[in-house]
């Protein structure tokens, strides 16, 4: 491989690597709706959404006498829930049953941080926020365990100056969904809000679930989706940021790696503006809330559970556009690899070997492209002694050796760019197999079979007692093999009469490669090294342009 080559692949691999962590999506500004809003908004006044709630006292609801907290055990085919009657109904458990920690325990999105989570609130008629952050009364209790019935859990509290004035919020649970619909009642209780408006609010984000905690955090955002616009959120590091956005919402969420939890309201055009919160202390945690019209009951969807492209998809709301697919022309090649590596699973049920299938296919769908990269460098190494001659000749009339250099490339019907196009026109392709390898939830916690227990990780197999810069501390397997498969295939395509810059040009991406890819998933890792072994054999059996294959 030429030295131009070598730099173009070096700069591309730079951008595919590090854009994920240091060129966060561009944040989209909401833009203004004006939207016909049905007679309940029209008799509600005007949100006061822009006024930060830390200027405001903050008061409790009265805890009604000899309401104590109550705990809801619920249990589907896909998770099992612990409901705790304070704030409500919140969740203080949420463990997924089809996704295991390092430890084969469950995933569990809930911990001691987000376990204030679906708070209702509201502006009482003091001007005050009043949080019904207490344990309600269990109103009414079916529970299904086993059966294709949903469970449903309702609280009752009351407010008001002489707590008198009721409000009822209902849990419904289905057994094969990860959406829960949440109908919150303030018809009864309206007397109390200044403005007609209730707050639910989902406090604390998710706890990460990946060993690798810092590379999980760097997908940790929150969202509001308003008018078609994503108004992302993301802090940095000792700092805080709070976004109030007035408006109707479509949905708000909070995502980590490979999970999601989002308020979904059943009529958005109920709903008058959204909060999206984040601080970066000691760790690093999202909030976010709906405004809604509380004059007449509401019902909002929450979805806890995994990023899974089609279960998000099918909720119907474009909950899928905060997954991350790469760029604009990136993103239908990304979930192709996606739609294929899936089906292709339904028929061989070790996503290790769909990645060794799935690397022959794409060596079979590329080996055009690569054929005519190889052999336009093996062309010109072939004229590399006459171009030699000609700098040599010319050495001291620069303007009369690029003359004599393109006459010859003319005469030998040598393209100069024919090694490079034909690899930049497969980036697309890379690009998209890099993104769907790193953050699709799919490969997370499969196994291959020896020491890699898990695609979506580094298979390491120690611990180094120290930490190398960009390296990390962990000895992987896959990313050495990888190296070594590259190194052989830049030896091969550079020739016997490979240059000294040649030479360290390829040392320098082979140990820069290694460095870097020992931190990646082993999914990724398997297929690339296969996908070089393809590459050496393809190289071994192509013909230099012009002569016979042996």
């Amino acid at each position: 491989m030429d030295r131009n080559t070598l730099v173009a692949f070096f700069l591309i691999a730079l951008i595919m690597i590090f854009t994920p962590y240091y060129i966060p999506p561009q944040e989209q500004q909401p833009i203004a709706q004006k939207t016909h809003i049905d007679s309940l908004i029209a008799q509600a006044p005007a949100p006061v959404i822009k006024k930060s709630i830390a200027n405001i006292p903050q008061i409790k609801a009265s805890r009604k006498p000899g309401a104590e907290e109550r705990v809801v055990k619920i249990e589907t085919n896909l998770y099992r829930a612990t409901l705790s009657s304070i704030n409500g109904g919140s969740l203080k458990a949420f463990s997924l049953k089809d996704y295991k920690q390092k430890d084969s325990s469950f995933v569990e999105l809930i911990n001691g941080v987000n376990n204030q989570n679906l708070l209702l609130s509201y502006l009482s008629e003091d001007g005050e926020i009043v949080e019904l952050s207490e344990p309600w009364e269990l109103s009414y209790e079916s529970i299904s365990y086993g059966s294709k019935k949903p469970s449903k859990v309702s609280f009752l509290t009351y407010i008001g100056p002489n707590n008198n004035l009721p409000v009822e919020k209902t849990l419904v649970f289905y057994p094969d969904n990860y959406s829960i619909d949440i109908t919150v009642d303030f018809s009864g209780a309206k007397a109390d809000l200044l403005n007609g408006n209730i707050i639910l609010s989902w406090n604390g984000g998710l706890t990460s679930t990946e060993p690798n905690i810092k590379d999980d955090q760097t997908y940790f955002y929150s969202y509001a989706f308003q008018g078609g616009e994503l108004h992302d959120l993301k802090v940095k590091k000792d700092e805080s940021q709070k976004d109030d956005l007035p408006g109707k919402t479509d949905w708000v969420a909070i995502r980590s790696k490979y999970f999601v939890t989002a308020l979904i309201p059943e009529r958005p055009e109920l709903t008058l503006g959204a909060g999206v919160y984040g601080e970066y202390k000691e760790k690093e945690t999202y909030s976010a809330s709906l405004m809604m019209v509380g004059s007449a009951p509401t019902t909002t969807k929450l979805y806890l559970g995994p990023l899974e492209f089609n279960r998000v998809r099918d909720l119907g709301v474009e909950l899928e556009r905060i997954m991350n697919f790469g760029w604009g022309f990136i993103k239908p090649i990304s979930k192709g690899i996606l739609w294929l590596l899936k089906k292709m699973y339904t028929w061989i049920p070790n996503y290790g070997f769909v990645l060794i299938i799935f690397s022959f296919l794409v060596k079979i769908v590329v080996f055009p492209l690569t054929k005519k990269s190889y052999q336009s460098t093996q062309a010109m190494q072939a004229v590399q002694p006459e171009i030699n001659a000609l700098k040599e000749k010319y050495k001291s009339n620069p303007n009369k050796l690029n003359q004599a250099t393109m006459q010859l490339y003319k005469e030998k019907g040598v393209n100069p760019l024919g090694g490079c196009i034909p690899m930049l026109i497969q980036m697309p392709l890379l690009f998209g197999l890099f993104t769907v390898f790193r953050t699709t939830i799919e490969l997370r916690g499969k196994p291959f079979g020896l020491w890699i227990t898990d695609l979506s990780a580094p298979d390491t197999i120690f611990h180094l007692p120290f930490t190398v810069p960009i390296y990390g501390d962990q000895v992987s397997v896959l990313p050495m093999l990888m190296v070594v498969s590259m190194f052989i295939q830049q030896r091969m395509m550079g020739g016997a009469g490979q240059q000294a810059q040649q030479k360290m040009m390829s040392y320098f991406m082979s140990g820069f490669f290694f460095l870097m890819f020992n931190n990646f998933p082993s999914g990724l890792n398997l297929y690339y090294t296969l996908f070089n072994v393809l590459t050496i054999a393809q190289q071994k059996f192509v013909p230099a342009a012009g002569k016979p294959a042996k």
